[in-house]
């Protein structure tokens, strides 16, 4: 299979993840960060680098905006949100942030693969993006693929942290319509330190 045919593949792939996401779910994901005081955003490994992602473009939209962990991240209170992207939802350095955000007192959003995982149970707004499908025919590669199995187009967590992606960025897009912003009111944000 050439490089073109997987990426091929894997953006038809994403495609039908984008279209499972339940509309209401993004309805009340869209409110929870519209209403929110101060935005904090957390994830472990790929999936905090695509909350990173989102934080940034959040704040070039004049969200008050912080990553979790950096140094510069102030307190969260009661009005806040905090969301973490999780595709297993129990990452335990995640789930045990989450835990602290909600007593608290802030709102909980979670983006991932589980809602029914300890931290789909804490929140509200969860949005559900899937990730991989399990694995057909166990953990041996060569007999999946005798057999004809050719899951999973990505590694581990690929699957759901591209979708995840495309969610947010999408949700950024829906944003600067409802802000009314435009690109260049979002480029006076954008750092100049470069």
């Amino acid at each position: 299979m050439t490089i073109h045919r997987r990426m091929e593949l894997l953006t038809q792939k994403l495609a039908e993840q984008c279209r499972e996401i339940d509309r209401k779910s993004i309805d009340r994901f869209m409110a929870a960060v519209m209403e929110a005081k101060k935005i904090f955003i957390h994830g472990a490994g790929r999936s905090g680098l695509v909350g990173r992602a989102f934080a940034m473009r959040l704040m070039h939209l004049g969200f008050n905006v912080y990553v979790v962990g950096e140094t510069t991240t102030p307190p969260i209170h009661e009005g806040d949100l905090y969301i973490a992207v999780s595709g297993s939802g129990k990452t335990s350095t995640v789930l045990a942030i989450a835990k602290t955000a909600k007593t608290m007192g802030a709102r909980i959003g979670v983006i991932t693969s589980h809602p029914d995982s300890p931290m789909g149970e804490l929140a509200d707004p969860v949005v559900l993006i899937k990730g991989r499908d399990a694995v057909k025919g166990g953990n041996d590669y060569l007999a999946r693929q005798l057999a004809g199995q050719h899951e999973p187009l990505t590694p581990l967590g690929t699957l759901f942290e591209l979708s995840a992606m495309v969610f947010l960025d999408s949700v950024i897009e829906e944003l600067m319509i409802q802000k009314n912003k435009t690109e260049g009111e979002l480029r006076t944000l954008h750092t100049n330190l470069e």
